[in-house]
Parts: structure tokens; C-alpha cells; sequence
């Protein structure tokens, strides 16, 4: 692993250092510093011939941590690394995906330009919003899923599987929800999420389950405003759940997110660290599980050009 550096952004510092922790090795010297009028400036130890690996969310706010991530490639591009890897566990901007309605823009596709034509040469991801964001990218792109350490924490709870329902809080999220209930057991409900306009949305009707007396386990890939989860959860209450606990990888919690967890009938609301929860988003009901061990294998692994996939393979072994 000699040839091997890491270096973080400002984005999620704490994550870097698990993940180093995880592999025994130091974290890069990375100096950035904001200058007066608004500006990135960076340098970093020397990193010639050297495999580099820099983790950096773009999360909020995510103009910055994008500008930050891309000021950092091009410095390593210029100091001659022999391969940049770009670890981002949470994608920004990947909502815009496509074209809903004409004269938009397709975001996800311009920051995956961005990326790559600033000199990098893979990319590592973690549940993208719309798995075909992948393509995007014309450097390999390793995509990661946080599932395995959702359900081991779920799992380590003891609930018997005869007392669970998962529930896919919307029509887009059913394969990822029975994909947890085949690690976890239980049935399978789905809610249908009817769309009122560009910012509203309704819960309308519960398909599957049953539900009542259950304990209800609600996936998705992130919460931002929490809007459609927290509607979710309370039609799942509504319907007879004993128990309502939401798990997501991304916790974005923008807007009155908090406000609406706090107020849902929600018992716990699992989430990674892919994105640093700051003090003020901080919930007795919140619950941060580290994703860093995941990052850290995958990185090993690229290094050694072993199989990424067999990561995911062993996990499902190990379940079965």
C-alpha cells in the first residue's frame, strides 16, 4: 500500500480518517484555504507516480464541495499522480438526471463532464439516485450500496421476520425494498405516491403488507426535505404499524427536514455517514452508521485491481 494516498476535502473530514484508519495508513497533507474574495486555493504533499484517492462528498453546500473536489484533481493531475480516483459517497446533483420538461438542463450529466475532463481517471460512488448515472462517466465508475450495513444493523435488533413489513415509500424504490427484505424477511408493502405538483405530493394508498401490529422498515436512497418520507411513515402509522423506523444512505436533511422527523411518527431514522450531520440536525431519534470500512475495502481492492462486485458477493453469502 506504499503507493497509495489518500487525501479528503473539507466536505466529510471524519469519514477520510475512518477510512484511512480502516486501511492503517496517514492521511495526505491536503492545504486548502478560501481566499478572500470567495476563491479555492490547494496543495498537497507530493504525490508523483502515486495511486491518489480523494473523498469528497459533493454535499451541501454542494456548489462549493463540487468546485473544492475539482480544484483538487487538476492539482493532483498537475503534480503527476500516475491514477486519480474520485471517491464521492454522495453525488450531488443527481436528481437531474433527465428531461422532465423541455428547456432544462441535465445536471448530472455536466458535473460527470466536469469530473472527468479535470483529470479523473475512476470514480467511486455510493447509491446514486438513479443507478444509470453511471453511464455519464466516460472513466470506469464503481458504484457502492450501503444496503449491507443498513440490514446489519436492522438484523442485529433481533426482530423476527414474521413481525416485519418493509415498505418502499414509493413506486421507484420497490427493488431496492425487496432487495432488503430478502436479507431481513417480512412482507412487502408499497406506497402509492401520487404527485400534486412540482413541490407537493401525496400519499395516497398502502399496496401489500399487512401492516398492522408490524414493525414497518422504510428505505430509500436519501432524505432531503423529508417530505415524502415523513408522509410515508404516518400512512404507514395510520394503517396499524406498532413501530416506524425510516433508513436511508444519504441524511441531506434540507430545508425543514428536522422539523418534519421530529413531528413524524417515526421512532428512529437510520442514516450514513456519507454526509456529515451537523450539530444543529442533530435528533435523539437519528441514528449515523459509518460506511467508512465499505469506502475502505473498495479503495483496497481498486488498488490491487481486485473485484469490487465480490465485496457485495461475500456480504450476501455471509446473509445466507
Amino acid at each position: 500500500m506504499n503507493e497509495l494516498k489518500i487525501f479528503s476535502g473539507r466536505a466529510n473530514l471524519p469519514l477520510a480518517q475512518e477510512v484511512c484508519n480502516f486501511l492503517n495508513l496517514d492521511l495526505g497533507d491536503c492545504n486548502l484555504e478560501t481566499f478572500p474574495d470567495g476563491e479555492f486555493h490547494c496543495k498537497i504533499d507530493d504525490v508523483r507516480g502515486r495511486d491518489v484517492y480523494l473523498v469528497q462528498p459533493t454535499c451541501p453546500p454542494v456548489n462549493d464541495s463540487l468546485m473544492e473536489l475539482l480544484i483538487m484533481i487538476d492539482t493532483c493531475m498537475r503534480a503527476s499522480a500516475a491514477r486519480i480516483t474520485a471517491v464521492i459517497p454522495y453525488y450531488g446533483y443527481a436528481r437531474q438526471d433527465r428531461k422532465d420538461e423541455g428547456r432544462v438542463p441535465i445536471t448530472a450529466k455536466l458535473v460527470a463532464n466536469l469530473i472527468t475532463r479535470a483529470g479523473t481517471d475512476r470514480v467511486v460512488t455510493m447509491d446514486l439516485h438513479a443507478a444509470q448515472i453511471q453511464g455519464f462517466f466516460d472513466v470506469p465508475v464503481d458504484h457502492l450500496y450501503a444496503g449491507p450495513v443498513l440490514n446489519q444493523y436492522f438484523s442485529n435488533l433481533g426482530i423476527p421476520p414474521e413481525e416485519l413489513v418493509i415498505v418502499s415509500p414509493d413506486e421507484g424504490s420497490i427493488k431496492r425494498a425487496v432487495g432488503h427484505a430478502k436479507r431481513l424477511g417480512g412482507s412487502i408493502a408499497i406506497v402509492d405516491k401520487r404527485r400534486k405538483n412540482a413541490t407537493t405530493v401525496e400519499q395516497a394508498n398502502l399496496i401489500g403488507g399487512p401492516i398492522d401490529g408490524k414493525v414497518a422498515l422504510l428505505f430509500d436512497d436519501m432524505i432531503s426535505t423529508a417530505g415524502s418520507i415523513c408522509g410515508a411513515a404516518e400512512l404507514v402509522k395510520s394503517a396499524g404499524a406498532r413501530e416506524v423506523h425510516v433508513a436511508a444512505t444519504h441524511g441531506v436533511f434540507a430545508g425543514k427536514a428536522i422539523e418534519r422527523l421530529q413531528e413524524a411518527p417515526v421512532d428512529s431514522v437510520v442514516i450514513t455517514d456519507s454526509i456529515p450531520l451537523s450539530p444543529d440536525k442533530k435528533l435523539d431519534k437519528i441514528v449515523t452508521l459509518s460506511v467508512a470500512q465499505l469506502l475502505g475495502e473498495a479503495i483496497r481492492r481498486i488498488h490491487h485491481h481486485q473485484s469490487i462486485s465480490a465485496i457485495f458477493d461475500e456480504e450476501m453469502a455471509r446473509s445466507n
